[in-house]
């Protein structure tokens, strides 16, 4: 039986960051794939408070919540780290992966699903928080320096997701004229970078399910929280 073992979804820019945590390590887990119009028994034995993924087994001792359990990847195995050794530096990389959790996620959700004129509205608001992390990036390669670190995990869903969204909804919400180095970001965190790479799912299996109509639950709640 495998040490160590992810509950999660295939399309969830929620699990997947566990996985880049996981790969970034070099930490060989199990995947097991939720189906969560069926939860399975396994999922609601170890997480019964929210009954979500992901959930990260460690030696049978189950953790839930995304963020929560990166940072207990970084702390429990060794190899590169996620956070960093500096205690302001580390601070620092919490503030932006909050930031993005709690402001970019929400409000790109919103902007993406919204229609007419409430569309429009909710794309100036997040325009405006994504220019704050475009700002950012001017002097860095990543949120998280010359490396990718925690914040850049946290903003998986901005990377990839949000691409993703524009082409099956016909949305355009990032571009490189508005936010260069943003996409600059994007491209460097999803292409060059080998374990996140190998942890993203397939695009135009992505693009299809959201074309679909399907939208999942932990992004409906997202959308509900603005």
């Amino acid at each position: 039986m495998a040490e160590v073992k992810v509950l999660g979804g295939w399309g969830s820019p929620f699990s997947r960051r566990v996985e880049m945590a996981l790969r970034l390590k070099g930490v060989e887990y199990e995947f097991i794939e939720e189906d969560l119009s069926n939860k399975s028994p396994l999922l609601l034995q170890y997480n019964p408070i929210h009954k979500k993924i992901p959930v990260l087994l460690h030696n049978g001792n189950p953790l839930a919540e995304s963020l929560v359990i990166v940072e207990y990847i970084d702390e429990t195995f060794p190899g590169t780290p996620i956070l960093p050794k500096d205690p302001y530096e580390r601070s620092l990389a919490r503030f932006w992966a909050k930031f993005i959790d709690e402001k970019c996620l929400p409000a790109s959700t919103k902007a993406l699903f919204a229609k007419g004129e409430e569309q429009d509205k909710r794309k100036e608001e997040v325009c405006e928080l994504l220019k704050i992390l475009d700002k950012e990036l001017e002097t860095k390669k990543f949120l998280g320096g010359e490396t990718v670190g925690f914040a850049d995990i946290a903003g998986n869903f901005v990377a990839f997701w949000v691409g993703v969204l524009e082409e099956a909804l016909g949305v355009e919400l990032v571009t490189k004229e508005k936010f260069p180095n943003l996409c600059r970001w994007k491209e460097d965190f999803i292409i060059i970078c080998d374990e996140i790479k190998e942890c993203l799912p397939p695009r135009d299996k992505l693009v299809d399910f959201f074309k679909s109509g399907f939208i999942p639950a932990a992004i409906r709640a997202r959308i509900a929280s603005q």
